[in-house]
């Protein structure tokens, strides 16, 4: 309905149901009347009935729709009997007589409320059965019983949510706000996720009669997709969309139960669909609530979630729920940005190939980046990704956008580490230094190479760029992995395996695919430390326990090779990790412990320009047998000592911090490393 004849139905749904009150009224009058013994037909039918029933007629005829009480009474099968107790409830709600009514029809004062008791001797075809708990008075909650010493005597009233109803006011029950939002279609969907909303849309409209609705599980890591699909298979239908955490479904029975009930109610009445979400719940103590809400509420009912779970007592349809394509990321990124998209000189193409944005992702980022951009004389210029004027020109801005939005999941999950290092820092031999500038290759022409060049669609396999450091603490394998990410212009995010080996079966698997999940959106440089932690030879398999550990590396193993960016491992020992193991990585980088020569130019290296020195003799200072890790802390305790004491950093600093340094690492520092120094 259009906002005119919205306007009209509302007035003449307030005339009908008000004409609805009268005959109650009427019958409530006509029934004090005869407990008094006056004013009573021989009859017992009120006076001006016919009347009464003209007047709901013409009213009735007024409404360019069906009236609330109607409807309402048609979707529960209210029998007329129940019909009239619902309206001498909502009648003291909206009109003062009825007050003074149920008091003079009950003889007390005292009882100026509506029974079911007055109800059964006052209203017109009147049936116990309307009393039962199972009936749709008390099963759909549309009266509520207050307490009394009986259920025919105890005080009636109208629900709050179903008297709005009636009155034509449409607004979701006061007890599910906060529990349910509305879904609303954010934008159009590509092709795929559209097809899974025609899918939905089917088959909910082939459920007939009374048969049960099929619970929908949206499989799959596209978790905004899953809301999108929702909202637009219920707009196709021409009904509401709802959205609920199973996280809030209560564990306690009682609560539970009351919850379906209400939401039941609240689907019939807005004529909604609910979408619960059990994103982040994994394990079956966790689902369990869920799961046994699922089993019995009513309707049309969707659940988003990785994984698909076995209801007992209902039938469910699985729909996976796929990653954008390429065309349809590009599509998207398109119709984002609009005309802008144009002027990028082919740039988007750069985005897909390393950015994997749901929709909401992509229209967030380009609304980020196109806000950012007003203001620079009007023009948003295009240029190369990796642009760093002062002035970021508009792909700059637009692959920043990207980042903060990628970023958002795995924030949660991995330490995120800002590059600093540069190649110059770097101190490596050739070789080393070769092979990482093959590997920030291998990244910048994946998109080409794999998609546009076909590699991709020969094989799936192996189009992860994985990769082993190994060498001893503090020889740049960190350092490494910050100049990869700050040449690529990518995240760098570092997860201690360590941490993330858990003792409990499958529980390993679990941390490792959500750490994998989330960095897919953005093609983050993922790296895991301690890779011993789980890669170590692989004995004969002795138990159970060996059996699953075998299982998470080849887990791991697996992900490595599907995951759209680059994964680094770092060890200490790479003598203890598996052959098989290594014959799967694309590069292997040994970090060597630097000679003299290679800590002489990591001691010409590692004080920033701004640092005041004085007489620091780099060939007697790369005597230290230490590593560029070691050296970076005596060189910052040396700086600290010279600040603290307003001189230069000089050679009596270094030896200090030096000291310092092997006495942490319970080595003794010998003659051969600092004679001479002073």
């Amino acid at each position: 309905m259009n906002a005119q004849t919205t306007s009209n139905w509302y007035e003449a749904n307030q005339q009908y149901l008000s004409a609805a009150l009268a005959l109650v009224r009427a019958a409530l009058q006509c029934h004090a009347a005869r407990a008094h013994r006056s004013g009573a037909t021989d009859s017992g039918v009120p006076e001006h009935s016919s009347d009464l029933e003209q007047a709901l007629q013409e009213a009735a005829a007024r409404l360019p729709g069906p009236a609330a009480l109607d409807t309402l009474c048609t979707t529960f099968a209210l029998s007329p009997f129940e019909r009239d107790v619902l309206l001498m409830c909502a009648g003291m709600e909206l009109d003062a007589a009825f007050t003074s009514l149920c008091a003079a029809a009950q003889g007390s004062a005292q009882h100026a409320h509506p029974t079911f008791g007055l109800a059964l001797a006052a209203l017109p075809g009147a049936h116990w059965s309307a009393l039962s708990p199972a009936a749709a008075l008390r099963r759909w909650r549309l009266i509520e019983i207050g307490a009394g010493h009986n259920v025919t005597a105890s005080p009636l009233r109208i629900d709050e949510r179903v008297l709005h109803y009636v009155t034509g006011v449409s607004s979701i029950d006061a007890r599910l706000q906060g529990l349910v939002e509305s879904l609303q279609p954010a934008y159009d969907l590509p092709a795929s996720h559209q097809t899974l909303a025609h899918r939905i849309a089917e088959i909910w409209s082939h459920v007939e009669g009374h048969q049960p609705w099929p619970v929908i599980q949206l499989c799959g890591g596209e978790g905004a997709g899953k809301y999108a699909i929702a909202a637009s298979a219920c707009t196709a239908l021409g009904i509401q969309g709802q959205t609920m955490h199973a996280a809030d479904v209560p564990a306690a029975a009682a609560e539970r139960e009351a919850l379906m009930r209400l939401w039941e109610r609240e689907a019939v009445l807005s004529q909604s669909a609910l979408l619960v979400d059990c994103e982040g719940l994994e394990n079956t103590e966790q689902l369990r609530p869920v799961m046994a809400f699922l089993e019995r509420v009513q309707g049309m009912l969707l659940v988003a979630h990785r994984e698909p779970f076995a209801l007992q007592r209902r039938m469910t349809m699985r729909l996976d729920v796929p990653r954008l394509s390429r065309a349809e990321q590009h599509a998207l990124w398109c119709k984002a940005l609009g005309p802008q998209a144009q002027e990028l000189n082919g740039q988007v193409e750069a985005i897909v190939s390393h950015f994997h944005l749901s929709p909401q992702g992509i229209y967030a980022a380009s609304a980020q980046a196109l806000a950012q951009s007003e203001g620079r004389n009007g023009k948003i210029e295009d240029g190369d990704l990796a642009s760093s004027t002062p002035h970021p020109r508009f792909s700059h801005i637009l692959w920043e956008a990207c980042r903060s939005q990628a970023r958002q999941r795995l924030d949660e999950l991995a330490q995120h580490i800002v590059p600093t290092a540069t190649w110059d820092d770097l101190v490596l031999p050739d070789s080393q230094r070769q092979t990482l500038r093959e590997i920030a290759m291998h990244v910048r022409q994946r998109g080409k190479v794999y998609d546009r060049w076909g590699f991709a669609a020969k094989s799936s396999r192996g189009l992860g760029i994985s990769v082993l450091f190994s060498g001893a603490s503090g020889t740049g394998k960190t350092m490494a992995a910050e100049v990869l990410a700050g040449e690529l212009r990518l995240d760098l995010y570092r997860i201690d395996l360590s941490q993330v080996v858990s003792k409990y079966i499958g529980e390993t698997e679990k941390n490792l695919r959500r750490i994998f999940d989330a960095a897919e959106a953005g093609g983050a440089i993922l790296l895991f430390d301690e890779a011993d932690a789980l890669f170590g030879k692989r004995n004969e398999v002795k138990d159970s326990h060996d059996r699953y550990a075998n299982i998470e590396v080849s887990y791991l193993l697996q992900r490595m090779e599907a995951y759209h960016g680059l994964a680094i491992l770092t060890t200490n020992m790479k003598s203890a990790l598996d052959p098989a193991f290594l014959r799967r990585l694309r590069f292997v980088v040994p970090f060597p412990f630097p000679d003299v020569a290679q800590r002489a130019e990591i001691w010409r290296r590692i004080f920033p320009a701004d640092t005041p020195t004085d007489g620091l003799d780099f060939s007697k200072l790369a005597r230290l047998n230490v590593a560029g890790g070691n050296i970076r802390n005596i060189a910052l305790t040396a700086a600290f000592l010279a600040a603290d004491t307003g001189e230069p950093v000089r050679m009596t600093h270094v030896l200090h911090a030096a000291h310092s340094e092997y006495a942490k690492l319970e080595k003794p520092l010998t003659e051969a490393e600092i004679g001479g120094w002073t």
